[in-house]
């Protein structure tokens, strides 16, 4: 069998890009962390079918450990790319929040609820990039339009918002003897 990449003697191993999102709770004694991590188009690749594929956003993590529960408070700011819903440009779209996650420790399986999920006492590490990624797309609008009249360096597709704002000229109204006639024929009735 041919080594990996045609090297004799070395193997080459692909990290894990989440891997700086697991926090070694094992080895924390009870006390306030803190852990700043940056998102961007690495971050976003790993979630298969993700609305999102790049963005720049500073997520700040404080890690509460306690005896029996571990409190995230999860604190992000920054932009992801998006299409404008309006003129269909690349936008960069602010997304900010504020979320919390309990962790309790349980010996047995139990079902997470929204704002709680359930971990083994004896996990040595707790990866957060799961819960990021769920409040980063939960923070983002529905609808995605970006105030462009009020950027001078906005890159709209001004081609597409020429079109979106045309308006078909108004025809002159022009009388049609047949229905000036059914008209008259209505009044006469009554």
């Amino acid at each position: 069998m041919c080594p990996p990449f045609g090297v004799v003697g070395q193997t080459f191993f692909i990290m894990d890009p989440l891997i700086p999102y697991s926090i070694p709770v094992k080895g924390l004694k009870n006390g306030t962390y803190h852990f700043d991590f940056q998102v961007d188009s690495t971050f976003f690749s790993q979630f298969e079918g993700s609305p999102v594929t790049d963005g720049n956003i500073r997520l700040e993590l404080v890690f509460d450990k306690r005896p029996d529960l571990y409190v995230l408070q999860f604190d992000f700011k920054g932009t992801v790319k998006a299409t404008c819903d309006r003129c269909l440009a690349t936008i960069d779209l602010p997304v900010a929040d504020q979320q919390q996650l309990l962790v309790k420790l349980s010996p047995e399986i139990v079902a997470e609820e929204a704002d709680v999920i359930f971990i083994s006492p004896e996990l040595q590490q707790l990866n957060v990039a799961r819960y990021a990624y769920e409040y980063i797309i939960l923070a983002m609008p529905m609808s995605t339009v970006y105030d462009c009249e009020n950027d001078p360096n906005a890159n709209c597709n001004e081609e597409m918002l020429r079109y979106l704002s045309y308006e078909e000229p108004e025809e002159p109204e022009t009388s049609n003897p047949l229905w000036e006639a059914l008209k008259n024929l209505k009044d006469d009735n009554n």
